[in-house]
């Protein structure tokens, strides 16, 4: 009796630990990989290839796995951050993958959310994984955003018909975490009494003058480039993306310095480094680790504090000090009169003043 034919699947050297794609009578190939998530990524991958159909699928027909790997060679090459895309993607393979993309109902997408963990700790000397922890419904709610995207995608390309609806979990309210001005002080002197972190000093103190976003940050240089934005220290100018990059929801307009900023990038300058944001006169990719190390080392950790978090605290306090019209604020730091108005009136000095003058006279004496 013949055997039947095992199917795509995983296999590892043992001689280097390597795993390799196995298809009976298609040979095999490497995935280049140790790790068994990755390796895992790429055998979806390669049976969302092997099995795509030629013209448009029904939603029985395609799997999900098939569907991001034409969004993501389609389309997330063209977009400003493809890494985003490809985070999302990440974490939606492993769940999705093998699925038909009849299988996205509300059930599994709650099923979705409830399995999707992130690492909290790993191995200092092996870096498997030790310790995990539930991600965040709003990056949860990113990520199925994504796959919803991918089939609005495939749709209009022709490549599906019929898609079904993603269910996306209810959308988190505004984050209302900002630093006071002595949670401030002990982060930056944190970072800056640690010699492997001094850069995450100048960070903080670009995040709490200016309000600009991370990656924004990470890419300012002290002369115009192609790959991010620049600090004019002779005008006082901070243009916060390349000329040639497209603008985004995020938006990042370009701003005046503030003069105590300003006096210090103008000495970072002074000492020759071409970065604004540098360690050892080479550009910082991620400030993660020295993050996590500098929020313990003020006391602030397991209380909700980002590198995100700067961004709403210089917000707030420009807010709190009622010194200047809302209006112009958002335009100074990037955000929409709408978000201002939802996110941190509240702090103005003078929110709802006239309504609380009017209840407080009211019509009766009680």
């Amino acid at each position: 009796m013949p055997q039947h034919a095992k199917g795509p699947r995983l296999y590892r050297r043992k001689d280097t630990g390597i795993y390799l794609i196995r298809d009976t009578g298609r040979g095999e190939r490497s995935t280049g990989t140790r790790d068994r998530r990755e390796a895992e990524r790429a055998l979806a991958s390669y049976i969302a290839e092997r099995d795509r159909p030629h013209g448009p699928a029904t939603p029985d027909q395609m799997t999900v796995s098939a569907a991001l790997t034409l969004y993501a060679n389609g389309r997330a090459a063209k977009v400003r951050d493809p890494a985003r895309i490809g985070y999302a993607i990440s974490a939606l393979l492993p769940f999705w993958g093998m699925l038909p993309i009849s299988g996205i109902t509300e059930e599994t997408c709650d099923a979705y959310a409830r399995q999707r963990v992130k690492v909290r700790r790993r191995d200092s000397e092996t870096g498997e994984p030790l310790e995990y922890a539930p991600c965040a419904p709003g990056t949860i709610r990113k990520e199925l955003g994504t796959l919803q995207a991918a089939l609005n995608w495939c749709r209009r390309k022709g490549h599906l018909v019929n898609p079904p609806e993603v269910y996306l979990p209810p959308k988190p309210g505004p984050n209302d975490r900002w630093l006071t001005r002595s949670e401030a002080a002990r982060l930056l002197w944190a970072a800056w009494r640690n010699p492997k972190s001094r850069h995450l000093a100048r960070f903080i103190l670009v995040a709490l003058y200016t309000g600009t976003r991370k990656t924004a940050i990470l890419r300012l240089r002290f002369m115009p480039n192609a790959s991010g934005g620049w600090v004019d220290t002779k005008r006082g100018v901070m243009y916060r993306r390349a000329p040639h990059e497209r603008e985004t929801k995020k938006k990042r307009p370009p701003i005046p310095v503030p003069p105590r900023l300003l006096a210090h990038l103008r000495r970072w300058e002074r000492a020759g480094s071409r970065w604004v944001i540098s360690f050892d006169g080479a550009g910082v990719g991620s400030i993660k680790t020295a993050w996590h190390t500098a929020v313990r080392d003020a006391g602030l950790a397991g209380t909700g504090v980002t590198p995100h978090t700067l961004r709403h605290t210089a917000i707030t306090w420009a807010m709190q000090t009622g010194k200047a019209d809302p209006w112009e604020l958002a335009g100074f730091f990037g955000v929409s009169p709408e978000t201002m108005q939802r996110v941190y009136a509240h702090h103005h000095p003078d929110y709802q003043k006239d309504a609380l003058r009017a209840v407080s006279a009211g019509g009766r004496k009680l």
